[in-house]
């Protein structure tokens, strides 16, 4: 070979080479994710601020919207607060809260004395609601029909509904566009009736929530008092008590990933 064609030749295969190499720091399309828009979840509340006639404050359980709201925020999802009537949310659980709630507590004033009311919520907003508990959502959640209204929305489309303790007196009235109880033929998990006994409120509430969900054809599922227990049945996810507040959240997680 000539030496004017073996360097035509090199050069040609150089050439070649770089043209089937990457770019230094060049971004490997087969690997680099694209870019995901950040989904939203309600949090929902109760703004019911007494137990029954005893005159007692109640309201919603601090540690079941800071301790979920730590998972879901830092899993990079947006969140947002509404309660029944909007505004200050009352809450309970504050004085023997731990640091961390006390911590969300001290972040987050503004948007918990600031709710959105349920009847301004849009669910097309909403990948998702999880419904915190407190005492307080046996008397206004049930037969609250704007949430009732957002998490049909968002579990007819897809979406995920979550409650936690008595976060799931939210669930007992809703029903999907086919008339069916949305908690009918699901596992739930909820305050249970030896734990409301335990507290000795079985005779304030005006229903003991177990029962009630069994009622709406519900299995319910409880695990000892005051354990951790998170359930999840289809696009449904519900926790027994404080404990299992972080559980239903990371749960939620899961299943908005697809995972």
């Amino acid at each position: 070979m000539k030496r004017s064609q073996f360097l035509a030749f090199a050069l040609a295969a150089v050439a070649g080479a770089c043209a089937r190499s990457p770019a230094p720091n060049a971004p490997n399309s087969n690997t680099t994710e694209k870019p995901v828009m950040k989904q939203r979840i309600l949090i929902a509340t109760t703004s019911h601020a007494t137990k029954g006639s005893t005159g007692q404050p109640t309201g919603a359980y601090l540690p079941e919207i800071a301790h979920p709201y730590e998972v879901l925020a830092g899993a990079g999802f947006e969140l947002e607060l509404a309660s029944v009537k909007g505004g200050e949310i009352p809450l309970d659980g504050v004085a023997d809260a731990d640091a961390a709630s006390l911590a969300f507590l001290e972040q987050h004033r503004a948007e918990l004395a600031a709710s959105l009311p349920s009847d301004r919520v849009d669910a097309g907003r909403y990948a998702a609601i999880f419904y915190a508990g407190g005492h307080g959502a046996m008397w206004d959640l049930p037969d609250d029909a704007a949430f009732a209204r957002v998490a049909r929305e968002i579990y007819e489309r897809g979406g995920v509904v979550a409650a936690v303790c008595h976060g799931p007196a939210a669930l007992v009235n809703i029903r999907l566009s086919d008339g069916q109880y949305l908690v009918a033929g699901k596992a739930v998990s909820a305050f249970t009736n030896d734990e409301e006994r335990a507290v000795k409120l079985d005779t304030v509430v005006p229903f003991l929530l177990a029962d009630k969900l069994e009622e709406r054809g519900a299995k319910h599922e409880p695990a000892p008092m005051w354990q951790e227990k998170v359930v999840v049945s289809e696009r449904l996810v519900t926790g027994q008590n404080p404990q299992s507040a972080a559980g239903v959240a990371r749960a939620m997680v899961q299943l908005l990933r697809g995972r």
